[in-house]
Formats: C-alpha cells, structure tokens, sequence
C-alpha cells in the first residue's frame, strides 16, 4: 500500500499514528459532477474497515432511489462490513427545483439536530452529510454552530460534507476540502441524467 508523505510535520505533540488516526472533516464542494459520489466512495472503505455508517440525505427528494443507497444498505446488512443507516431529509426536491416545496428548512435543522444527537452519542465513524452545504449556505442552518460541533465532536468520527458553495468557515474548518470543477458535462449539449450515471 502506498505511503503518503507529509508536506509538514506539525509540532503538536502528537505521535505518527496519533496524527494518522485523527478524525477527519471533508468538505466535497465547487460546482462540478462527483461530489456524492467520492463521499459515498468513502462510505464504501469505510464499510470495509467494519465502521458503523451514517447517511444523511438533506436535500434529495426522499422519494429518489439512488444506487448507492441500495448498494451499501445491502452491505450494511450483509454482516460482513460497517453497519448502514440511511436517513432522507429532503421531501420532492434538490438544488435545481428548490422553491415548490415550503417545510425543507425545518426539515433540514430537524436533520441537524439528529445529527448532534448522534455526534454527542458517537453513533458512527462516518457520517456523509450529503448535500449539507446547501442548508448551511440558505442560513437554514447556522454555519458557526456546525463548526462548533465539528471541532468538538468526541472520539474518532469522521464527517464528510457535500454541495455546492460550502461556506468559507466551514471551509476554514475542515481537513481536507475538495473543489470539483467543472470542464465538460453532457447537460451543457442538452443531455439529460441517465441511469447508472446520475442515479
């Protein structure tokens, strides 16, 4: 297995592994195709290791099959890796048709509460708070508060975040951040999403 190199050795006191084992905040944002999709890759490693899995959906429509929630609950229950739990916030919606809809404010701070609760409660070792940015960014959720449960969050849980114009303390706050831009995508030659693709 390869062996990443630190650009920087910190003077924290730490040990290697302790750095190595530290919990992470990932931040998957920028206006590019992929953003969930490399979360639920995460989610998948994160399977295998045998670590217990939280998703929580906060803005697809809770009717919305996607793939890969089909696939890692079936993981999930399989008994060989993590546990999965999977939970939908949003109701008939997503960033792109966001104004029919009036209770998905409340809906996406009950989510957080959850989220808390669990966090508090050391749930999970990863949680995918997908499509978070967006409550975060539509001050449906206060961004200082997420911070401050970020930062002190118990244990060793892992959180990744998803969506489109993640706020800059969010940003400033997290490990690792990611910025998928776009170059080319099939939409902007008039092509709808198709399966095994977009879902």
């Amino acid at each position: 297995m390869p062996q990443g190199q630190p650009s920087v050795v910190p003077d924290d006191g730490l040990t290697t592994r302790q750095r190595r084992h530290r919990p992470l905040v990932i931040v998957h944002t920028g206006i590019g195709k992929g953003k969930s999709t490399a979360a639920f890759g995460l989610a998948l490693r994160a399977w295998n290791q045998g670590w217990p899995i939280g998703v929580f959906q906060f803005v697809k429509s809770a009717k919305w099959k996607v793939g890969e929630e089909r696939a890692l609950r079936v993981l999930g229950d399989s008994g060989e890796g993590g546990t999965v739990a999977w939970h939908k916030m949003g109701e008939g919606w997503s960033w792109v048709q966001r104004d029919a809809q009036m209770d998905n404010a409340e809906k996406a701070r009950e989510g957080w509460e959850q989220v808390k609760r669990d966090l508090a409660a050391e749930t999970y070792r990863l949680y995918v708070l997908d499509e978070f940015a967006y409550p975060m960014h539509w001050g449906w959720v206060d961004t200082d508060e997420v911070v401050e449960v970020l930062r002190g969050r118990p244990g060793t849980q892992h959180v990744v975040i998803t969506g489109r114009n993640a706020p800059e303390k969010l940003v400033a706050c997290a490990d690792l951040v990611t910025d998928m831009s776009k170059v080319k995508h099939p939409m902007d030659a008039g092509q709808k999403g198709q399966r095994g693709i977009e879902w």
